[in-house]
């Protein structure tokens, strides 16, 4: 199967500094990528990188077989990238609705399907978006990407600073988008325990550079790896 995500040599970051350091990474179609590596090792700055908000050093970025390196952010996204920052970038001044309905695009998603995806907005849809709780709103970030209908979903940290009954709620929701409906993501997360279950491979970063990839399950069930980049204790 053809890749539908291929980076190639890619340095980049902010000014003159150089926080990815010449990344190679692919993705085919359907299939899920954790993000991973310990605080300040590029994972945010990788995928700011994707959706064209840093400054490229070198390398070249292609989705589906369209090169996208020169192609600032708005078009990247309309070739079919959705992204949920950690800042969420929903529009607080809108309702849930008019959050959701501004930006859906023809597709599977459909914002009906969004509200099935999270009844938590179906019941909240006349809100506002600063009216919604921190969960609630990231729910309506990743609903808004979601009917987008993108080729390739990247999420940034969507779990942090949720409270785990809404974190529970949410990996659920992920892991039916990402495993069960078969969209291609990627997905940077803290903790490996939350997301290595749900995804299919695992790319770990330090330093800006990749220091291990290869299946999900394999590196979960390799506590001497995990804790080595990661510190994850030991259980």
């Amino acid at each position: 199967m053809a890749d539908l995500l291929a980076v190639r040599g890619l340095k980049s970051g902010y000014g003159q500094a150089v926080v990815v350091q010449g990344v190679d990474l692919t993705l085919e179609a359907g299939h899920s990528l954790a993000l991973l590596g310990r605080n300040g090792t590029g994972k945010t700055t990788l995928l700011n990188s994707l959706i064209g908000v840093t400054r490229r050093h070198a390398g070249t970025i292609a989705l589906d077989g369209v090169d996208l390196t020169a192609l600032a952010s708005h078009r990247r996204a309309a070739a079919g990238i959705g992204w949920v920052p950690q800042e969420r970038n929903i529009f607080k001044s809108l309702t849930v609705d008019e959050n959701l309905t501004a930006v859906a695009r023809p597709g599977p998603w459909t914002v009906q399907r969004a509200y099935e995806m999270f009844p938590r907005l179906a019941e909240r849809r006349a809100n506002l978006g600063n009216q919604l709780s921190g969960g609630e709103q990231q729910m309506l970030a990743v609903a808004r990407a979601l009917v987008l209908n993108p080729k390739l979903l990247l999420l940034d940290e969507p779990l942090e600073g949720l409270a785990p009954i809404i974190v529970q709620e949410l990996l659920a929701s992920i892991a039916r988008v990402v495993r069960d409906e078969g969209m291609s993501a990627i997905i940077v997360e803290q903790n490996p325990r939350l997301i290595l279950p749900i995804t299919s491979r695992a790319v770990v970063l330090d330093r800006g550079a990749v220091v291990h990839e290869g299946a999900s399950a394999e590196l979960l069930a390799d506590r001497e790896r995990l804790d080595r980049w990661l510190a994850v204790a030991q259980h």
